[in-house]
């Protein structure tokens, strides 16, 4: 695989926690009496949480202000982050096997900032990563590119050198039609999307278990 350096992004790709945020705003909304429509949590996977609080409590009229939703959201997801969430199976490997071989990889996540440092502590790959990115410095998150350009600068490399791993179709888009090559995690909370993600891709793959064998191609 000629490829020389690596761009991950964190939630449903390396760490198995979609479960846990796809339907974490109906929760919320729940919380003040509000029966959620159907499509609330698709509707607000693309955006950052801050956005995503922005966005509920003016369409539905919530009694707290953005910045209180976002305080409530993070610090209910900040317990499963620091205690519970775990990385897929073969994800530590894979990343280890990347240091070995000498190539730098990134962690470009949309993920609360707040949350990263604790889960990344207790997973044991905090390490593994010559630069993360979050969306403290990149508000448009992943409906843009700079994240991953601003990645790849500090890896000391060219997108088309640098592979994006992702679940999401939105982000897997954005980098592909920036110029990076992008492997594709298929997640179970997202089955929906599992064609339009293979379209995308340049490779798709079930996990990391599967995704070992390119470091004998």
């Amino acid at each position: 695989m000629s490829i020389r350096g690596m761009i991950f992004d964190l939630d449903g790709t390396l760490l198995d926690s979609l479960g846990m945020w796809s339907n974490l705003v109906s929760h919320f909304l729940r919380k003040f009496g509000i029966d959620p429509p159907e499509d609330i949590d698709g509707e607000v996977k693309p955006m950052t949480v801050s956005e995503a609080c922005a966005y509920i409590t003016e369409r539905f009229a919530l009694p707290v202000t953005a910045k209180e939703a976002e305080k409530l959201i993070v610090q209910h997801a900040a317990e499963a982050y620091t205690q519970e969430l775990p990385l897929k199976p073969g994800a530590e490997r894979f990343l280890r096997e990347a240091a070995a071989r000498g190539i730098p990889c990134a962690l470009a996540t949309v993920t609360y900032p707040a949350l990263l440092p604790a889960a990344l502590k207790r997973l044991g790959i905090a390490d593994c990563f010559q630069a993360v990115l979050t969306a403290d410095d990149f508000p448009e998150g992943k409906n843009e590119p700079a994240i991953y350009l601003e990645a790849a600068r500090r890896l000391g490399t060219e997108p088309a050198d640098t592979a994006v791993f992702e679940d999401a179709v939105y982000a897997a888009k954005t980098a592909k039609d920036a110029g990076f090559p992008v492997i594709g995690i298929r997640d179970d909370t997202a089955r929906t999307e599992w064609p339009e993600l293979e379209r995308i891709c340049d490779r798709t793959a079930d996990g990391w278990a599967e995704l070992l064998e390119i470091w004998t191609e």
